[in-house]
């Protein structure tokens, strides 16, 4: 019973039924996704990480019952980064019943989700694609579980401003990023603000992949903004750390957007990156009660879906509990309109997901039909050397500032 409680409190096992066992779970139709992922080019250093903790989520899953029953599958294909070859995977799984998919491509996103809306199908798309799916009302099919780049720039706004006493009149922003659409995704929310606020945002783009930033720290190093933003990933943190350092700024005045994770730390050097500062809507660390779970049953007896150097990457958290979303969503459906799980009911159960945070791992979200991102919380946290220590609870800010912009932009969308 205690176990049980435990799997509901997370609401993964909440996909047990009182009856159930690991044998029914298999005379029912399995629910499949579809992990079209970039395992081959430029995503490699997050996709490996997303697909295990989906993996070992379903397999815990699974030896438990399954959703409501039925058993949970996790198909992973690679499409490259190459928008043709992520339209080829969603039409192939989509053949073989797949409704529900996750390309973790902003380019291959973009170029599937006409599709995924004219079909009717389930487009998971957190932290890629378009800034503006989150309106539910024009996107009902789209489900960017988790804050968008424009939010979650926002919120970064938000709490440098509380940093700086509540008055950001006189303050100097600084935007470091990739000048490519990951990078460029947060300029107008960022301009917005400043008008708003009264600061003066400063842009400093550097081109793919981050490595050449000599000429953006040397600009920096001249304006002196209060603080940093970045929009920058993988190696070019490290290369940014060095740069810091050069042009002696003050590490604690950076601030990181979600894709900074430990293979980066190790990278800078834990001591070098102490101070780095961190917006996120997913827990850290193995001490959490899903994660920790996950650990003691596979991978302490050998039985991971992958290497367990993985499991301690932030991005392996987020993969988990992206899925777990997903999972309490299908169980919702299922709940709410009966076996078998479609598209349909599977929508519906997204829009019930009221303060869903998988025990604690996860920002809380709540999907309305208007609503398909959450809420768009997030909380700083800062590396101390060790660890990373939350400076804020999670929080969501300048909301009707950040839902004009996504309202201007989606009222422009067409599938003609």
């Amino acid at each position: 019973m205690k176990i049980r409680q435990h799997i509901r409190s997370v609401a993964i096992a909440a996909a047990l039924m009182t009856s159930a066992t690991v044998a029914s779970a298999q005379d029912k139709e399995p629910i499949r996704f579809g992990f079209c992922f970039d395992l081959s080019k430029s995503y490699t250093f997050i996709t490996p990480q997303l697909a295990q903790g989906a993996q070992d989520l379903a397999m815990y899953v699974n030896d438990n019952g399954g959703i409501e029953g039925h058993p949970v599958e996790i198909i992973v294909r690679d499409h490259g980064n190459e928008p043709q070859r992520g339209v080829e995977c969603y039409e192939q799984l989509k053949r073989d019943g797949v409704f529900a998919y996750y390309f973790a491509s902003t380019p291959v996103t973009n170029a599937a989700l006409p599709r995924l809306m004219k079909d009717g199908n389930i487009l998971m798309q957190s932290f890629v694609g378009r800034g503006d799916a989150v309106d539910g009302e024009v996107f009902e099919w789209v489900f960017p579980i988790g804050p968008t780049y424009w939010q979650q720039s926002a919120n970064d706004i938000a709490f440098i401003k509380d940093q700086m006493g509540g008055d950001l009149s006189n303050a100097k922003i600084g935007f470091l990023y990739l000048d490519y659409p990951f990078g460029q995704e947060p300029i107008e929310v960022l301009k917005v603000l400043s008008e708003k606020e009264g600061f003066d945002l400063q842009l400093y783009p550097v081109p793919l992949p981050g490595t050449d930033q000599s000429g953006a720290w040397s600009k920096i190093r001249r304006d002196k903004p209060d603080y940093v933003i970045s929009w920058v990933w993988a190696g070019a943190h490290v290369v940014a750390s060095k740069e810091m350092r050069r042009n002696r700024f003050p590490t604690d005045r950076y601030l990181s957007v979600n894709w900074l994770n430990e293979v980066d730390l190790r990278n800078i050097g834990a001591e070098e990156a102490k101070g780095i500062l961190r917006g996120t809507n997913v827990a850290g660390g193995q001490d959490i009660p899903i994660i920790r779970t996950l650990l003691d049953t596979y991978y302490a007896n050998g039985k991971g879906s992958g290497p367990e150097i993985l499991t301690q990457d932030v991005y392996y958290n987020m993969g988990v509990a992206l899925q777990a979303a997903a999972h309490e969503a299908a169980r919702l459906g299922i709940q709410q309109h009966g076996s078998p799980l479609t598209a349909e009911s599977m929508k519906a159960g997204y829009e019930s997901l009221v303060d869903f945070d998988a025990d604690g791992l996860m920002a809380p979200i709540t999907i309305t039909p208007s609503d398909h991102g959450g809420g768009g919380k997030t909380r700083v946290e800062q590396w101390d050397g060790e660890t990373w220590v939350p400076l804020t609870d999670w929080s969501a800010d300048y909301l009707e500032e950040v839902w004009d912009v996504i309202r201007e932009s989606s009222s422009k969308f067409s599938l003609e």
